[in-house]
């Protein structure tokens, strides 16, 4: 098979909707290396950089309760820093460079991904790419 290892995507794939953080950025426990009252982190298999991880919330609507929060890995040799909070919105807007998922069978025997990126940050807006309804382009 021509793929091998993690997937590489973009954010628009994975979150169309975009999405939220709704915690802290965390260390990764390595639950092989780690032992009782010593704290190991994990390493990514593929890169040997050290992993974090953040919970988001998948801002899609149609998602139910149960599929809304995600946690996404992000792998870097320092606690990645994620934006700065928004005035007025409850969780904070983010998005992801450098994502990959990695599908696998859960303990349920249930299909499941890992979300991995390289960098988090604030949300871009890109006007170039903004979409034209069909009204607009008719009057154009």
């Amino acid at each position: 098979m021509a793929i091998q290892g993690p997937i590489p995507v973009t954010f628009g794939q994975v979150f169309p909707h975009g999405c939220f953080a709704v915690g802290d950025v965390e260390p990764v426990k390595d639950f092989e290396a780690s032992t009782n009252g010593r704290f190991v982190q994990a390493r990514d298999k593929q890169t040997g950089e050290l992993v974090w991880q953040i919970p988001v919330m998948d801002a899609d609507p149609t998602l139910k309760a149960a599929q809304k929060t995600v946690s996404v890995k992000l792998l870097g040799a320092v606690q990645p820093v994620p934006p700065a909070p928004v005035a007025g919105v409850p969780f904070v807007p983010v998005e992801f460079d450098g994502l990959t998922i990695t599908p696998y069978v859960n303990g349920a025997g249930r299909l499941a991904y890992s979300i991995k990126a390289r960098q988090i940050l604030a949300p871009r807006t890109n006007t170039s790419t903004t979409k034209t309804t069909s009204k607009e382009a008719a009057a154009a």
